[in-house]
């Protein structure tokens, strides 16, 4: 496939599978692996830059390279602040993903002197429910972190991981962004994987997920972006007046790769799937060479009803969704229907 129209490029990098907390709903295991050092990680962002320098020579193409930087909780590593300074000198646009609970007044500051263009904060609800998921106090320290970018001048969102856990808090989590004052409020579904597996039976029923979407979608939120990256959300068309945004189909395989802790490479930060590992190999190899990126490329490949969608090129299913969903079956297939589509085949 070539990489004419990815005009968008987005390295999701997991410094750290350590965190502080532990989540319920977690798609990662939590194990501890060995971490790339700083100049291992200096290393690969050098072959990025390459990479992207060399595509854009040979194909006449102008991209928009972002790194999201994650965990775990990212805020762990020590040398995080280095990290993203030698990122951010890149020019790369870089954005942090972490729970909050550890964004002190001095860490807010020093992340708002490097640049970084936003932070990410998981929220699943109000207290009781996002304490029940994410830990006893975790609610306030979320809150308490947020308030510090927020006072250090940073772009905030808050965002829920959607399952049967939490969905009555919708309301509530708008009306908290809200009163936070974060610029934009996100949403993404439930992975049955690493300890999320063990809410699998909290997973919404495809209707109900449509019914979550128009809900969403019709919420008129002034001064707050509310947003989701489902691919199922974005074949929803949001109602006048609505201020929800959702962007296009499954990004694995399209427009960016996600690097792990030990420098394993996989197509999405959700999808457990190897294609390589940047210690050992090329990143334009992997990207060109890899028979899973291929086969997420090539819808010919694709099952059941995502193999026989009209709106496949701008979807896709969640791949990360139906890959979890399809282990639980036995049948290890990243290539399978997303199971909480509500989009009708031919539509």
């Amino acid at each position: 496939m070539s990489i004419t129209n990815a005009h968008e490029f987005f390295i999701q990098w997991h410094l750290t599978e350590r965190c502080n907390l532990k989540c319920t709903h977690c798609y990662q295991s939590g194990g501890r692996n060995e971490e790339l050092t700083a100049e291992e990680i200096n290393a690969v962002v050098t072959e990025v830059e390459e990479t992207l320098k060399a595509w854009s020579e040979a194909f006449d193409i102008t991209f928009s390279p972002s790194f999201n930087i994650t965990g775990g909780e990212p805020i762990l590593r020590t040398d995080i602040f280095e990290i993203i300074e030698m990122i951010g000198a890149r020019g790369f646009d870089t954005y942090l993903l972490s729970n909050g609970t550890l964004i002190s007044k001095e860490k807010a500051a020093a992340l708002a002197h490097l640049g970084l263009k936003g932070v990410q904060v998981s929220m699943e609800g109000l207290e009781k429910i996002h304490d029940s998921i994410r830990g006893k106090g975790s609610f306030a320290a979320a809150v308490e972190g947020i308030g510090n970018l927020l006072n250090a001048g940073m772009s905030v969102t808050v965002n829920a991981t959607l399952s049967e856990v939490n969905v009555g808090d919708l309301p509530g989590l708008v009306d908290l962004a809200k009163s936070l004052g974060v610029q934009r409020l996100g949403f993404s579904r439930l992975v049955p994987s690493g300890r999320g597996l063990g809410l699998l039976d909290k997973m919404i029923g495809s209707e109900k997920v449509r019914k979550i979407y128009e809900e969403i979608f019709s919420i008129k939120t002034e001064g707050l972006e509310i947003v989701t990256g489902d691919p199922v959300a974005s074949q929803m068309r949001c109602p006048a007046g609505g201020g929800a945004v959702a962007t296009s189909g499954c990004a694995a395989g399209i427009s960016g790769l996600t690097f792990l802790p030990d420098g394993t490479i996989v197509p999405c930060r959700r999808l457990f799937v190897p294609i390589g590992n940047i210690r050992t190999d090329r990143i334009r190899e992997v990207w060109a060479s890899s028979p899973v990126l291929e086969a997420l490329r090539d819808k010919r490949r694709y099952k059941g009803r995502c193999g026989r969608c009209s709106r496949w090129s701008g979807c896709r299913g969640c791949r990360a969704i139906a890959y979890a969903y399809s282990l639980v079956k036995g049948d290890a297939d990243f290539l399978a229907d997303d199971p909480q589509c509500f989009i009708g085949e031919g539509t």
